[in-house]
């Protein structure tokens, strides 16, 4: 018979793998200038209001080396609590550029994204939404592509 409890030993291995994939995502894009997160936009509105939602200087919040921005406090709070839940992946960069040419776009276009399962991604093209994302040729290229970032 299986416990209804997971064990401490599985919760604490589960908290060091969950900060390792942050920690292994690198650096966060900021884009050429600034140390801002994807431009300022929220990235909890993508999860909750299902679009590109601009946050506030006002409400922000310092993680891996870079501010994001919120348009609400609850949206704060949501990633505050739980930053690799709604993070984008590849640390902001293109996911497309990863996926198809293994290279790292700086360039993203916070407007072109896509939800797959329960992950966000960006894109520094244009309708990025309605074009089907290779996330793994994305994941399979993306330790090639952050060791070139990495140089």
């Amino acid at each position: 018979m299986q416990s209804k409890f997971l064990s401490p030993a599985f919760l604490a291995a589960a908290v060091i793998v969950s900060l390792s994939a942050a920690a292994n995502a690198g650096e966060v894009n900021t884009g050429y200038f600034g140390d801002v997160a994807i431009k300022g936009y929220d990235p909890v509105a993508y999860f909750t209001d299902h679009e590109a939602v601009h946050g506030s200087e006002a409400i922000s919040y310092d993680w891996l080396g870079a501010i994001w921005r919120f348009s609400s406090d609850e949206h704060r709070r949501l990633f505050s609590t739980s930053p690799v839940s709604y993070a984008p992946q590849y640390g902001g960069l293109c996911a497309e550029g990863i996926a198809a040419h293994g290279e790292a776009t700086v360039n993203i276009d916070p407007e072109s994204w896509q939800i797959i399962d329960g992950k966000l991604y960006l894109s520094a093209g244009a309708h990025f939404q309605d074009r089907a994302l290779d996330v793994a040729a994305a994941e399979k290229n993306w330790p090639i592509s952050h060791a070139k970032l990495a140089e």
